[in-house]
């Protein structure tokens, strides 16, 4: 029988306890100019995803253990301890975000060093972190403008601009995400938020590149493609991008961000069982609500109206999306009108299909019977 070492054991409880944090942020601080390196900006990631949003520490401390911070940056050797020490110290002399703040005539620029004051022992496992004043506003209270993303998706990343283009994509979806829920924009500003623009000048200035990689050849390989290789490989999102060109040269970059499925997702979680229990009863329960579709009335009407293709039927979670969210719907509408009433409504529903429903169909789908059975009860009542 093999014996697990009890520090490989202390490692993989660090690891999954990491998993679990998240990152708060204002996307004012997200969309700001990161003067440091990537081991500064990944150590002020760690730092922040300690802050308790409901509990935010009056003092602006929070305590790291020395065992999360070598476990988060996978550190194992000998010099573990010198390397820390040069990295506190590298981050607390160059490290600052330039943050862009409107103004009434335009903008100012403010710099914020975010962690001025870092205490630790060579004998103590505890290490105390002080955040500047300047910067809590940006990491606490936060009512809208913010986003959260996984602290174990940055520990993941080993490139300062994988890093920076990651926490801006999570803003772009993020909101994508809230939006296409609960509404409150239009359909193309929603899409624009999982295909978001930026253009040449603004990305340099994010990614501080403005007087680096001159060349678009370099620019491209060191600030695009690896990075995002890197968050594609490594984090929840897959991302490829588009070069949109203004006369001879390049104006602006179009992201695409989708959200990986959870057998995707589950190759750099599998320390975490809880995770993985979790997310095998939901395939479980996705898979069940797929085969009633399958066999569900509704569906061959939906494909007799070509509001479903063939192509839809081998998408999982459309399939249990519509079983789940979409049919219970249905029912009440044929209790109320019968089967024709439930055709009827397909039938209309079709003739004001555009594209956008289309590559959204199941959304679509919800959005209409939920308009349409409060009418149907309606005319009920005053029938009555």
């Amino acid at each position: 029988m093999s014996i697990i070492p009890e520090t490989n054991t202390r490692q993989v409880q660090t690891l999954n306890e990491l998993s679990k944090r998240k990152v708060v942020e204002h996307n004012s601080l997200i969309t700001s100019i990161a003067k440091m390196d990537k081991t500064p900006l990944k150590m002020f990631e760690l730092a922040v995803s300690l802050i308790d949003t409901e509990n935010p520490p009056q003092d602006h401390t929070v305590y790291l253990s020395k065992r999360e911070l070598f476990s988060f940056f996978k550190v194992n050797d000998s010099n573990k301890h010198s390397r820390f020490k040069e990295a506190i110290e590298k981050m607390q002399k160059q490290a600052f975000f330039q943050i862009k703040k409107g103004q009434d005539k335009g903008f100012k620029f403010v710099s914020i060093v975010p962690i001025p004051y870092v205490e630790w022992t060579d004998y103590n496992d505890e290490v105390k972190i002080e955040f500047h004043r300047e910067i809590m506003p940006y990491l606490i209270n936060l009512k809208n403008n913010f986003t959260q993303h996984a602290l174990s998706d940055i520990a993941e990343l080993n490139s300062k601009y994988a890093i920076i283009l990651y926490r801006w994509l999570s803003m772009n979806y993020n909101q994508y995400d809230h939006y296409s829920v609960k509404g409150g924009r239009r359909e193309e500003q929603v899409e624009s938020y999982r295909n978001p623009t930026m253009g040449m000048r603004d990305l340099r200035q994010m990614t501080d590149t403005v007087d680096e990689y001159k060349r678009f050849y370099n620019f491209e390989k060191w600030v695009l493609k690896e990075p995002l290789a890197e968050i594609t490989n490594h984090t929840t999102l897959n991302v490829t991008y588009e070069k949109i060109k203004k006369g001879r040269s390049i104006d602006s970059i179009v992201f695409h961000i989708t959200k990986k499925r959870v057998a995707d997702d589950v190759s750099y979680k599998q320390d975490d069982s809880a995770y993985l229990d979790g997310k095998i009863r939901q395939e479980e329960t996705e898979d069940m609500l797929t085969v009633m579709a399958i066999k569900s009335p509704y569906t061959k009407l939906l494909m007799e109206q070509f509001l479903l293709s063939y192509l839809d039927l081998t998408d999982t979670s459309i399939l249990a999306g519509l079983q789940k969210n979409v049919y219970p719907l249905y029912d009440e509408l044929k209790e109320l009108r019968g089967l024709k009433g439930v055709k009827d409504h397909l039938s209309y529903i079709k003739d004001k299909q555009d594209d956008y429903s289309k590559k959204n169909i199941a959304k679509y789908l919800k959005k209409s019977i939920e308009q349409y059975l409060p009418i149907v009860k309606r005319q009920d009542i005053d029938h009555e």
